[in-house]
């Protein structure tokens, strides 16, 4: 299948743009560039929340900026979001549209982590940010919420790849417990020999080029990108881990390593909802307003929490009971 319209019509956008791709520039062009183009294509601001916050998380070497957006009503949880951009690009202001949405349609508290970026800050610094940052909204879910609600942590993208490494080590290190991650087409390993890598189809808004640039700045070691906190579909064990709910786009050179760590997550024991979404492209699920797509995966995402959520409450209530 070939990509959706208004997915073709956006990447014939990007591609006349005359921005060059993102490995014939540096660092500092690149995220120019972006920021550039994203206010150009992205539609006004997000929906007013009841409240919006920025504060800064305590991590090591200092601290990062996290934002803080909760919804009218009483928040369901807190979602930790971990943006996307090959561990170089993006940023909480770039982020504030999506999270906005996120924070509506999930009816969840959102906080939006700010990691620290490479290559001014290479792997495991990204890791360790974002685990700061899921530790500093555990200690305040109540001070978020108003009660001790569920956590979800989630990413696209590179983000997907923090989100899926932070709910191992939550898991491994005592907490804090996750109630959920959402992985929306995230990069689970180093491998450039899949399919969906070598089929021409998917030379698109991401590629392999521009990806084998994001991951020289982010691990230019390649003894490093084979430890699970870097390729987590490299993770001996994956047993024990949080539900999660696992987004793909058809033309994505990502493909195949998300839905292969969605297997290894359900031959695990791990439940997985996972969701490929035909005529998509790398990046569709950040386009709110843009792409359909978007709405739909914002929605597929809304609504497998909210079946997650109450799942887990049916079965805490049924436990009670019998103790």
């Amino acid at each position: 299948m070939a990509l959706d319209a208004a997915s073709a019509a956006l990447w014939e956008q990007t591609r006349t743009s005359g921005v060059p791709p993102v490995y014939e520039q540096t660092p500092a062009e690149a995220r120019a560039s972006r920021a550039a183009l994203r206010r150009q294509q992205q539609p006004g601001p997000g929906p007013e929340m009841a409240r919006a916050e920025d504060a800064r998380a305590p991590a090591a070497g200092g601290s990062v900026p996290v934002r803080v957006l909760v919804p009218a009503g009483e928040p369901a949880a807190v979602i930790v979001y971990c943006h996307g951009g090959g561990w170089v690009l993006g940023s909480i202001d770039e982020s504030d549209l999506l999270a906005r949405t996120l924070a509506q349609r999930t009816g969840c508290a959102v906080v939006v982590a700010g990691y620290r970026l490479a290559p001014e800050y290479r792997y495991p610094t990204a890791v360790e940010d974002a685990l700061a940052v899921l530790r500093w909204a555990a200690a305040r879910r109540a001070e978020i919420t108003g009660a001790a609600v569920p956590l979800v942590v989630a990413g696209d993208s590179a983000g997907g790849n923090l989100a899926a490494v932070v709910a191992r080590r939550a898991r491994d290190e005592g907490g804090p417990e996750i109630s959920l991650q959402v992985l929306v087409y995230p990069i689970a390993d180093c491998d450039f020999g899949t399919t969906s890598y070598t089929d021409p189809a998917n030379d698109l808004q991401l590629s392999a080029r521009s990806m084998a640039w994001y991951w020289d700045q982010y691990a230019p070691d390649p003894d490093a990108r084979l430890h699970p906190d870097a390729s987590p579909l490299r993770a001996p064990v994956l047993s024990g881990l949080p539900p999660a709910v696992i987004i793909t786009a058809e033309h994505d050179v990502l493909r195949d390593e998300g839905e292969l760590y969605a297997t290894r997550l359900v031959k695990a024991g791990v439940p997985v909802t996972l969701e490929r979404f035909e005529g998509q492209m790398h990046g569709f699920f950040t386009q709110v307003g843009v792409l359909p797509g978007s709405e739909r995966a914002i929605s597929f995402i809304a609504n497998a929490l909210r079946r997650q959520l109450s799942q887990q409450l049916r079965q805490s209530a049924a436990q009670s009971k019998e103790s």
